[in-house]
């Protein structure tokens, strides 16, 4: 299937029915807190499957994905994707490879936010969404308070770097 920009591929709570193999593109995945903060949290690429933590066993999703950009998405009935798990030995290889793939991602994720200066960690963050956006600028995927939070520090901030 094909989203386009601002298209949801799932939402915060929805029951897992189905995973998603991201072919293509980038989606934002933000998390409605009890006290009305939207705070984004996790950035999805292609060769992804999600939702992560159903990949195991089911759970409702924990965010919300929004399309950042045209992408294409393979839907994976939860069903068949259990039924493989339990039925095919090379599934669970599979599955210990995407985690591992993620944390990696993770990792390189924390470094970034302890490099020293905004600037650095701006910089980090715009040359690794780069390699998946296709030449799209880092504000026309993500809004200054969105980049404030991946990279540690305040909207303001986020601005005056963006200026300078």
């Amino acid at each position: 299937m094909i989203l386009h920009k601002g298209e949801i591929l799932f939402r915060q709570g929805d029951g897992c029915d189905a995973l998603y193999h991201i072919k293509s593109g980038l989606f934002k995945v933000t998390r409605l807190h009890e006290n009305g903060n939207i705070v984004l949290f996790n950035i999805l690429y292609p060769g992804e499957t999600v939702p992560h933590h159903s990949l195991i066993s089911p759970k409702e999703t924990h965010g919300t994905a929004t399309a950042l950009m045209s992408s294409e998405v393979e839907r994976i009935p939860a069903s068949e994707w259990y039924r493989q798990l339990r039925e095919e030995p090379g599934k669970a290889m599979e599955i210990a490879l995407l985690l591992q793939e993620k944390v990696r991602f993770m990792q390189t994720r924390l470094d970034h936010l302890t490099v020293g200066a905004p600037a650095e960690r701006l910089e980090l963050l715009s040359g690794w969404l780069r390699d998946y956006s296709h030449g799209v600028p880092l504000t026309e995927l993500l809004t200054q308070e969105e980049i404030g939070q991946l990279i540690g520090v305040r909207r303001e901030t986020v601005n005056r770097l963006l200026r300078g």
